[in-house]
């Protein structure tokens, strides 16, 4: 069947058809091309960030497990209010200051196994493209000066409003509107380059000296880097409007074709039931939660397991649920590793893995519906612990079921992520101690293995004696 989703431009959930022409295999098509909406950097991203940002990653390993090429960028917005307010209360440079932000940003993408993207552009890389999208716009009338400042005239785009559906009304009596600092002849308007403030970063350029308003940022770094039509935006839904709208407007009226065929937007993410807010005390970035002991690979685990198009309600609880889901494929895995009988493949199981990879592919092509790819998933593991359970399988089937495995985790990046806080572990020394506890009980020393289970307890370390041997784990 072929991949569809959700397109917040037509409403409904259209093929992905990459180049805008349909082929007759996968392998035909052109690259994906992807534009994802990036962080400023001005402070540590928040949860409700990564939720867009690990949604990004599950997309672009979908596309990839699919077959398909990818081309991707996410942009780096390295010059707006906040950031200029960020370096002017610290004096530094703006440079420095987003350095130090864009830092941490990617050492927590990498810190939640999300794949670096072929792009990652800043805003203040991009000056010269962001020139050129206002002289066509100066060219073609769409543009006006007010006190230094350039405007977009939403009055002569025909079709504003056309992906966010708002009408005319909603918009002029000011309910959702950009909401600029600078002034403007309607309120629809938006700038594109604003005039200089004193002791703020400025650049000179044909229409004076100025910096970038924050919507042609975007266009300007997607022109720049594809040239023409790109195949997929996304970003979260709180930049539908106005963000996204105007995107669409300045690109189009500017080169007089298609922006984008293929929008798609992440929900919001509550946390316990509430929007996220400092004042509440359920604000959380993602190191908030590293502190508090939760393990990366299961924030992620939990940030992919909702419907993107569903608004998600986080909570702590959910990450200790993720842990529990996540023991389950370790179980398997260590079940596996345990298996010791000598036999031929089981016929059984190979059909069980091809299915559960068609069954989750189906899953995920609609619409990217990842909870039923992962019930598919979890009905696996239970069928396979039940061949283990009644000694159908032999090491000879340990090979496919990890097969399977590795080929699911090209898309989830959560079953074989490595556990850092594990890996600073000396697990000679655990081991160790899990023998020494193991003799102590055979002497009946049971003193001695409790006061073992104990120590490790203390360093977070959980043992699980099983009819195979004693297992450990992490908390």
């Amino acid at each position: 069947m072929p991949l569809k989703i959700y397109n917040t431009l037509t409403g409904s959930v259209d093929e992905l058809v990459p180049g805008g022409t349909r082929k007759e295999q996968v392998s035909d098509y052109p690259s994906v091309t992807i534009y994802s909406c990036g962080p400023t950097v001005y402070s540590f991203a928040h949860i409700g960030n990564f939720r867009t940002f690990v949604f990004n990653d599950f997309l672009r390993r979908h596309l990839k497990f699919r077959g398909f090429k990818v081309n991707h960028a996410m942009n780096i917005t390295d010059v707006d209010d906040k950031t200029i307010a960020g370096a002017r209360a610290e004096g530094i440079s703006l440079e420095k200051y987003t350095a130090r932000y864009t830092d941490i940003f990617m050492e927590d993408l990498k810190t939640l196994n999300i794949e670096p993207v072929e792009h990652l552009p800043k805003a203040t890389d991009s000056i010269d493209s962001m020139i050129d999208i206002i002289k066509q716009l100066h060219d073609k009338g769409y543009l006006y000066e007010k006190e230094g400042s350039l405007y977009f005239s939403i009055a002569k785009f025909n079709g504003y409003g056309r992906m966010s559906r708002l009408d005319t009304r909603e918009i002029k009596s000011g309910l959702r509107y950009d909401t600029d600092s600078y002034g403007k002849d309607d309120v629809r308007d938006f700038a594109l380059w604003k005039a200089p403030k004193e002791n703020e970063v400025s650049w000179e350029t044909p229409y004076g000296r100025g910096r970038p308003g924050w919507h042609i940022e975007c266009s300007a770094m997607i022109r720049k880097i594809f040239g023409t039509t790109i195949d997929i935006h996304t970003g979260g839904v709180d930049l539908i409007f106005p963000h996204h709208e105007n995107e669409i407007a300045q690109s189009e009226a500017a080169y007089g074709e298609t922006f984008v065929r293929h929008w798609i937007h992440v929900e919001h993410l509550l946390v316990n039931g509430s929007k996220m807010s400092k004042s509440l005390g359920n604000y959380y970035t993602l190191r908030d939660l590293l502190e508090k002991g939760y393990s990366p690979r299961s924030i992620r685990y939990l940030l992919i397991s909702a419907h993107y198009r569903k608004q998600f309600n986080f909570t702590l609880e959910g990450i200790t649920q993720a842990d529990q889901a996540l023991d389950r494929i370790d179980n398997l895995i260590v079940r596996l590793s345990d298996i010791k009988k000598e036999a031929a493949p089981t016929p059984e199981l190979r059909k069980l893995a091809d299915s559960m990879i068609s069954g989750f592919t189906d899953a995920v092509d609609d619409d990217l519906n990842i909870s039923r790819g992962l019930g598919v998933f979890f009905e696996f593991i239970h069928a396979v612990n039940t061949l283990i359970s009644d000694d159908k399988l032999s090491r000879a089937d340990i090979d496919a079921v990890v097969e399977a495995l590795k080929k699911l985790d090209a898309v989830l990046g959560f079953i074989f992520i490595k556990d850092a806080s594990k890996a600073d572990r000396d697990e000679a020394w655990i081991e160790s101690m899990i023998q020494e506890r193991l003799q102590a009980k055979k002497v009946r020393n049971f003193a001695r293995a409790d006061e073992i289970r104990n120590l490790l307890t203390a360093q977070g370390i959980i043992l699980e004696d099983t009819k195979d041997g004693t297992r450990w784990k992490l908390k």
